[in-house]
């Protein structure tokens, strides 16, 4: 296996290189690589042209062509591709790195053999545990990888001032020197769509400096209203937005000229809803990006990445060529990258798949940079792990270890049961729903009710140690055993969520996480059933994605021995303290009503 260099891999530009791409289109030089027989997948026209051969040099496309004979000498390497399919590289338009509980290095080991070549990261998780430090931390990280891997300065930290309390925050000021960093590509998500909406000076400051830099601003305009609120946003300038779920999010979006981003990740399913705009209501695809948005380990070692997100869109009715147009051109374009990535054309990087089977996406050989790089499903290159320093480690802190009697809640004085407020768990969806329930009091505590799926759901502090608890009720897990599961991966602000059944299993939970540094881990019954340690900003493990996904396997089985036939249950789990999508969410300053953006009390 041949190992990627860090210094000296990177591609020359198209200035450096100009003068020998034009040599070997026209004869005078011999090429790196030809590929000859190939279908070329054209992305610019919307064919498949049969009899092409593609000739490369200096790591990006020379010639493309019927015959490139011409440029083939005696080191040239020449590969058949034997009537096969010739496909631009795949790219993620907008993508968290931590979701998939590895970092950089390993979610590229993770995803090259599914023929994802570049990738748009928003870093925010880690940007809410370490701030600016660890957003650079993964921008240098990327930089040296073997593929495009094109990151987003995280634009809301925290994701709504006032209503959590995140390990750090970013400011405008942050916002102008990354926009200076060699990798960074626009402003990622802009999730307090009510401060764009408002003019926050903030919001309208972070806009202003990315649209200075003359980068793309991203969008997260995560409400089902498409009135005046929706005009408002798009004003403000967000330029894209993956939050849609209904066919007329896709219409609304890109007749105001924004792009529209449907997700297919491990636990959202928002692209087979919204692509009937294209399908049936005839919208431009050309207008409409795919992508995943969070996928899990166990998803992209067991299911696929970009490739999994591109079968799915076909089999929703989308001819091929236009599926891998919303995965490859679509993408280029939007972040200004067309003369570079996301299709096969001279001057752009040598990025492409040799594909058997087009509907179906059976990738026989990835090639990155004009250098194969996975063949047959495996990795025929190895990126050495990326080396975290110290001050990644050790970001859980509780203060105190935690009992059963940190997740009492006491009723209203007086009271033989109480009327809550219940987060509800809506499957293969990020939204929740804002339920009631009447639940008994016994001994003057709001006790749960299993029988009809309401147990507790607790948002433990762990950036500052304080020591605090906010304990509030979810439904929609199906749990019925005695079991507690606890995460420091918390969608924004990353404290610790912990979900359970028994108040002693939550307890148990929450420490073990303190003491191997973070993760995610499930007790039954006073026992340790499964374990994922993610050491590195209680975000991300520094081990093998096979092992990660090994044990994330595990996780899901414990999970649905307890009850829960979720699919993608963690996933869930992790997005319940994410105080930027309705309906009801829990934050460590309480429960939050994210159709208001106000906090509300517990007891109705």
């Amino acid at each position: 296996m041949a190992t990627h260099r860090r210094t000296g891999s990177h591609l020359l530009t198209w200035a450096e290189v100009a003068p020998r791409l034009v040599d070997v289109a026209t004869g005078r030089r011999p090429a790196d690589l030809v590929v000859r027989n190939g279908r070329w997948v054209n992305v610019h026209s919307g064919e498949i042209i049969d009899g092409i051969d593609l000739a490369v040099s200096g790591g990006r496309f020379a010639y493309c062509g019927r015959d490139a004979s011409h440029a083939i000498g005696p080191d040239t390497v020449v590969v058949d591709a034997a009537g096969r399919y010739l496909v631009p590289g795949l790219c993620d338009a907008h993508m968290h790195v931590e979701s998939g509980m590895v970092t950089v290095t390993e979610f590229c080991r993770a995803v090259i053999p599914h023929g994802t070549t570049s990738m748009f990261i928003d870093p925010h998780e880690i940007a809410n545990v370490l701030g600016l430090p660890g957003v650079r931390l993964m921008h240098d990280e990327a930089m040296a990888m073997p593929v495009n891997v094109h990151v987003q300065m995280p634009s809301c930290v925290p994701s709504a001032p006032g209503l959590e309390t995140p390990g750090a925050t970013l400011g405008v000021a942050d916002v102008a020197e990354a926009m200076q960093w060699p990798n960074i590509i626009g402003l990622g998500e802009v999730m307090n769509f009510p401060g764009v909406i408002a003019n926050d000076p903030l919001m309208v400051g972070e806009i202003a400096e990315t649209a200075k830099a003359g980068k793309t601003i991203g969008g997260h305009y995560a409400s089902p209203d498409l009135g005046l609120p929706f005009h408002g946003y798009v004003a403000g300038g967000p330029q894209d937005d993956h939050e849609g779920t209904r066919p007329e999010d896709v219409v609304a979006r890109v007749r105001q000229g924004m792009k529209a981003m449907l997700r297919l990740g491990s636990a959202w399913y928002d692209v087979a809803s919204q692509i009937r705009a294209v399908t049936e209501q005839g919208i431009d695809p050309r207008h409409v990006i795919l992508c995943t948005d969070d996928s899990h380990s166990g998803t992209l070692v067991q299911e696929g990445h970009m490739d999994r997100v591109l079968r799915h869109a076909i089999a929703q009715g989308l001819r091929p060529v236009t599926a891998i147009q919303m995965a490859t051109l679509n993408t280029a374009e939007h972040f200004g990258l067309e003369r570079e990535i996301g299709s096969i054309a001279p001057g752009r990087r040598a990025d492409f798949l040799i594909v058997s089977n087009l509907p179906e996406l059976v990738i026989d050989e990835v090639y990155a940079r004009g250098v194969r790089v996975a063949a047959a499903g495996k990795l025929e290159i190895d990126i050495p792990a990326y080396d975290y320093p110290d001050e990644c480690r050790n970001t859980v802190h509780l203060g105190k270890p935690l009992s059963a009697g940190d997740f009492d809640i006491a009723a209203p004085a007086g009271a033989n049961t109480a009327r809550v407020r219940v987060i509800g768990v809506i499957e293969n969806q990020a939204p929740t729903k804002a339920l009631e329930a009447d639940l008994p009091v016994e001994d003057g505590l709001v006790g749960m009710d299993r029988r009809n799926d309401v147990c507790q759901i607790a948002l433990v502090e762990r950036h500052r140690g304080t020591g605090g608890v906010t304990n509030a009720f979810v439904s929609g897990f199906r749990y019925v055993e005695d079991c507690a599961i606890a995460s420091t991966v918390a969608h924004d602000s990353h404290h610790m969520i912990v979900v359970g059944t028994n108040k002693q299993d939550m307890a148990l939970a929450a420490n073990r996480l303190a003491e191997v540094g973070g993760g995610v881990v499930l007790f039954s019954k006073g026992r340790e059933l499964a374990l994922v340690e993610m050491p590195i900003a209680g975000l991300m493990s520094d081990e093998r994605a096979e092992i990660v996904a090994e044990k994330a396997a595990r996780l899901t089985k414990a999970m649905r021995d307890m009850g829960c036939t979720l699919n993608n249950a963690y996933m869930q789990h992790s997005l319940l303290a994410l105080v930027v999508i309705p309906e009801l969410r829990i934050s460590d300053l309480g429960l939050v009503d994210v159709t208001t953006f106000q906090k509300v009390d517990l007891f109705v």
